[in-house]
């Protein structure tokens, strides 16, 4: 039996495969396929990257097997009616043909097979179980961590799918957090007693990155002042990247998501001069906002025509029209689409290019499928530049881009320990989630965003960080807005140190009492806890407290006094710097009524 299963394949298959791979198999693909041939295994688990092409490894050998009439038929399970789709039309390339309306009955013998959703096999799995038992089958489950979501979607899939003569496994992010077993993946006990996901082919974003399969990434970090009044009437204000109890981190990223706000007209203005900058190497490019909910997603459209002063796609995941938009955003070469949700495994756009997080949801998995979407490249040197707000989950999972992660069973759970992944399976579940219905989350969390604004933070990029804290429309914001679209990663890394050192350099350059606080560098700016910043505010208002019983002025009035002579945002946005110098100043008024 010859391993090129290629045999039938037209040259330009697939499509849109990256540069230099258009007429072949690549390594990684040949290498699973030959492993595959080699063993034969009833189930086969292959991992691999988003972007690195499962989709043509798994067309490919579906084709091989069918030629060798290992089987008769051809059944692929998808997460999304999208991705369905997505799968019939990139089969029909290469001569197999998938019915992605089939319902009911007996199917058409012009088909090879149907493709069909977790949900649908959820709703009818004796159907597909009668199609298994009636000709030799080949499942194909695409992103199998779906079969988790939901108990009976699994119960289902193993009813379903339990005669079938050969499946296939497909995943490209980190598997599930959860504890239950994913059917049809193998687990192996390690020398701790931890049972763990065995995949039989594995290929990772780092091997993916050194191949050039897929594209680096740039992760840009803006931090920024945030201002929220909660259900109780309490005024609260903090800096995004801030310590902060777990609430208040959830409440300060949704007020920089509140479109109503500066941080995101700001954060989608720097994306929009980034999209610019990379589309001079890559004129197709096209960028991306993936948004939480619809209301927000029309808001940030809005914004971005305001920028740009073109029409933004809207993607909306219960929209009937969403696959249609998504196939002609494909191809049009417009500037920005923005979606819900569904984008994090529904969209396969390769000109996605550069995008913007602007979605509350904090899973590893979701992150991994959003990030996803930029990484596909098309030919050598393309990047991705991934726009963030400073939030220490976002930070941590951009900075372990390249872990490669097994489904673990027996999970440990040390007492007092905090599991970044423990609740991850409620967050997934809503973001896969086919319709945007009313989830009572905004009951659950009221509180009332009042005002953001927003600061270039740092960029991350191969797991390190470059660059400090500027303004945006800064020089220095700039300078990292503008790095080239079209750079292999050595270059890439290079040329973020260079930025970082002539930033570096000129804020060095400004003596202390005039470079504002945000743009010194990490050495010169004074490190200042979340406590001692609350101990500050404490003292000024104290001392405040007692200059209103000395004038008889309102608290406000003395405060925007305070604020007009010593310059800075409200008290409670205030640098450790700019208290210090208020309080100096309430003193020094208080001292001279004596």
């Amino acid at each position: 039996m010859t391993t090129t299963a290629s045999h039938h394949l037209s040259p330009a298959f697939p499509g849109r495969a990256p540069w230099g791979t258009a007429n072949k198999l690549r390594a990684w693909q040949q290498g699973a396929l030959d492993r595959y041939i080699q063993n034969q295994p009833r189930d086969f688990l292959a991992v691999a990257t988003p972007g690195a092409g499962k989709t043509t490894f798994a067309l490919t050998l579906a084709s091989w097997l069918l030629h060798h009439h290992v089987v008769q038929q051809v059944t692929v399970v998808a997460p999304t009616e999208h991705l369905k789709k997505q799968w019939a039309e990139a089969a029909a390339r290469i001569g197999i043909r998938l019915d992605p309306e089939y319902s009911a009955g007996p199917l058409s013998k012009d088909y090879h097979g149907v493709a069909v959703t977790y949900a649908g096999v959820g709703v009818r799995p004796m159907l597909h179980r009668n199609r298994c038992e009636q000709r030799k089958t080949l499942v194909i489950l695409d992103e199998i961590h779906h079969a988790g979501d939901s108990k009976s979607w699994g119960e289902a899939c193993l009813e379903a799918f339990d005669p079938a003569t050969r499946r296939l496994a497909l995943t490209g992010t980190p598997f599930r957090s959860d504890t239950n077993p994913i059917p049809f993946v193998t687990y192996e006990e390690g020398n701790d007693g931890i049972r763990r996901s065995s995949a039989d082919y594995t290929y990772g974003y780092g091997n993916a990155l050194g191949d050039g399969v897929v594209r680096p990434v740039i992760f840009l970090s803006y931090s920024g002042n945030m201002r929220w009044r909660t259900k109780a009437g309490d005024e609260i204000a903090a800096r995004l990247g801030e310590p902060m109890t777990k609430d208040a981190i959830s409440q300060a990223w949704r007020t920089a998501l509140d479109p109503r706000g500066d941080w995101m007209p700001n954060v989608l203005r720097a994306a929009d001069q980034r999209l610019t900058e990379v589309r001079k190497g890559i004129p197709d490019a096209g960028g991306l906002v993936i948004a939480s909910d619809q209301d927000s997603a029309r808001a940030y459209a809005k914004l971005l025509r305001e920028i740009t002063g073109t029409k933004a796609t809207v993607v909306l995941s219960d929209d009937t029209g969403a696959s249609k938009r998504i196939d002609e955003f494909s191809e049009d070469g417009s500037r920005w689409m923005v979606a819900v949700r569904m984008v994090s495994e529904g969209v396969d756009v390769p000109r996605l290019a550069v995008g913007v997080y602007a979605t509350t949801i904090s899973t590893p998995l979701f992150f991994a499928q959003a990030v996803g979407r930029f990484v596909r490249s098309r030919r050598r040197g393309e990047t991705a530049s991934v726009f963030l707000p400073t939030i220490p989950y976002l930070l941590g999972f951009a900075n372990e881009m390249e872990v490669e992660r097994d489904h673990v069973l027996d999970k440990p759970k040390k007492q007092g320990e905090e599991d970044p992944y423990a609740e991850s399976e409620k967050e997934m579940d809503e973001a896969n989630k086919q319709e945007d219905e009313d989830t009572g989350e905004e009951e659950q969390m009221s509180f009332e965003a009042l005002e953001s604004d927003a600061v270039f933070d740092r960029v991350l990029y191969d797991g390190a960080e470059f660059g400090m804290q500027a303004h945006p429309g800064s020089e220095e914001e700039q300078d990292y807005l503008g790095i080239p679209g079209l750079l292999e990663p050595d270059q890439v890394q290079m040329l973020l140190q260079k930025r970082q050192s002539r930033q570096i350099a000129h804020s060095r350059r400004k003596p202390d009492a005039e470079a504002d606080l945000l743009e010194l560098p990490a050495d010169r700016r004074p490190v200042v806890s979340h406590k001692e910043l609350l101990e500050l505010r404490k003292s000024l208002n104290t001392m405040v407290g007692a200059y209103v019983h000395q004038t008889g002025k309102p608290h406000g009035v003395i405060h925007t006094e305070l604020r007009r002579v010593c310059g800075g945002p409200p008290s409670a946005e205030a640098t450790a710097g700019q208290l210090r110098e208020r309080i100096k100043k309430v003193q020094e008024w208080a001292t001279r009524m004596r």
